[in-house]
């Protein structure tokens, strides 16, 4: 997978960007230069969530949130977000995702005037069936209630002095459940009122439950309906997400796909979102997270971190580089060993991967050696001083060294290769030499990756030839997209 080019027509502090990463250079390394503030890391963000959730549902509320504050003017149907070319290692394939409304949708299918079919053009369908769904998921805690009510009654009723009538309190959480009591003929003075009570209830509530379901399945024929006539214009559905403008419509993000069957656009948008990457600082990973927990940043407050936690769990190819991440440099020790010990199985003798990734951390960090601790619930740090082994602790390592190794071990563990893989501030912390060693440090440690990194490095650029280097221009226009 290769990103080739990548145009953004307005989306925040980006205005008419237009840069392309050519596939035939080599290497494939592509620094990507701007002043602070000028949408290096928002342009890396973008690339990253619009390919990377945009076929998973668990991925979608970082899409949403993205799009948050992304609305239309009031005379526009239809606004790009961005084009996005990907070359697939045969032809290049066109992605323009763009947010639209039902208007544009009427147009574009041609269904102005039919009503029917305007119906089956509509956005809030999509909320509608999401919160159908809902309640449908919520069937069996409906039922568990309406035991409890049931239960309650017949023990109120094998009191000393048991009800002439069904209690108003009951009454009242039947209605929760769209039951109404006294639709309900029953005779109190017939021996079989309980049972009478309880097989009424259950068929009100399961009658209740299938009109649901009915309401369902219509939304979602109106929905497949939709959905056919948009792939017949080569046009995917992503989601929907709430306007912030008060009356305004649902937006809805879609993919118009140039160059590529729309019967293959579907696993072909699923495997580019695992092939893409991002590893960013914690502090910059912005548009991922709700305005609340973005805000939060500039406050005394737990929330942003704790957000971008539940993000990271989500995001599967997106990496914070701020601190070692120990979990990973351990599985990364159990697959090397895991590897052996199935060598073992398979030839007899065990094989080399456990020396082999000892010996590449220890040349990161040049004269120090890193291990397992026994139990296999952390990692050790030393230093060979003569005849003596003193164990370093945190403090012994400098950033630059938790940062090179940190990197190294992310691309090893997810085995990220044939990747896009964006690069957000990998320059700090590091020396200049370093700096200028680390496009050859990547290209080394997975040649088969596409790298884009955005930097503020002359070193880093220094590494690679002009052409390589791309920039992003200030525009200075205000800012329209919100």
């Amino acid at each position: 997978m290769h990103l080739q080019r990548v145009q953004v027509p307005d989306f925040r502090v980006l205005k008419d960007v237009d840069i392309t990463f050519e596939h035939d250079f080599n290497p494939r390394v592509f620094p990507l230069g701007s002043q602070n503030g000028g949408g290096k890391s928002t342009l890396l963000q973008l690339i990253f969530i619009l390919l990377h959730c945009s076929t998973n549902p668990e991925r979608l509320p970082a899409l949403k949130n993205l799009l948050s504050g992304f609305n239309l003017r009031e005379e526009e149907d239809k606004k790009i977000l961005a084009i996005i070319d990907i070359w697939e290692g045969e032809k290049l394939v066109q992605l323009e995702f763009f947010v639209c409304q039902d208007n544009y949708i009427n147009k574009a299918l041609n269904l102005t005037g039919k009503e029917e079919k305007k119906l089956a053009a509509s956005f809030l369908l999509f909320t509608h069936l999401q919160e159908l769904q809902q309640k449908i998921s919520g069937f069996q805690n409906q039922e568990n209630q309406l035991k409890n009510i049931l239960r309650q009654f017949e023990n109120r009723q094998s009191s000393s002095s048991p009800y002439k009538k069904f209690p108003d309190d009951l009454k009242i959480e039947l209605l929760n459940l769209n039951i109404n009591f006294d639709s309900i003929e029953i005779e109190f003075s017939d021996p079989n009122f309980l049972s009478r009570i309880e097989k009424e209830t259950k068929a009100k509530l399961q009658n209740e439950h299938r009109k649901i379901e009915i309401q369902s399945q219509v939304v979602s024929e109106f929905i497949d309906e939709m959905l056919m006539l948009l792939k017949s214009e080569n046009i995917e559905y992503i989601t929907v997400y709430p306007s912030l403008e008060e009356g305004a419509n649902n937006r809805a993000l879609l993919c118009h796909i140039n160059n590529l069957d729309m019967d293959a656009a579907k696993h072909f948008l699923s495997k580019l979102s695992n092939k893409i990457f991002l590893a960013a600082p914690s502090t910059q990973v912005f548009l991922f997270l709700s305005q609340k927990s973005r805000r939060s940043l500039f406050r005394n407050s737990i929330d942003y971190y704790s957000d971008l936690m539940r993000a990271n769990s989500m995001l599967s190819g997106l990496f914070t580089y701020n601190l070692l991440a120990i979990e990973i440099i351990i599985a990364a020790f159990k697959k090397a060993r895991d590897s052996d010990f199935k060598e073992a199985l398979e030839t007899g003798e065990y094989g080399n991967n456990y020396k082999k990734l000892l010996n590449d951390l220890d040349f990161l960090t040049y004269d120090k050696q890193i291990n397992l601790t026994t139990d296999f619930s952390g990692i050790t740090f030393k230093i060979n001083r003569f005849t003596d082994t003193v164990e370093l602790y945190p403090e012994d390592l400098s950033h630059g060294e938790l940062k090179r190794l940190n990197v190294y071990i992310w691309l090893k563990s997810q085995y990220i290769q044939d990747a896009i893989v964006l690069m957000d501030e990998v320059d700090l912390a590091l020396h200049p030499d370093w700096q200028y060693q680390i496009v050859s440090d990547l290209v080394e440690w997975e040649p088969s990756n596409q790298y884009i990194l955005a930097t503020h490095s002359s070193e880093l650029c220094q590494a690679l030839t002009p052409s390589h280097v791309k920039v992003l221009e200030p525009k200075l226009t205000q800012r329209r997209s919100e």
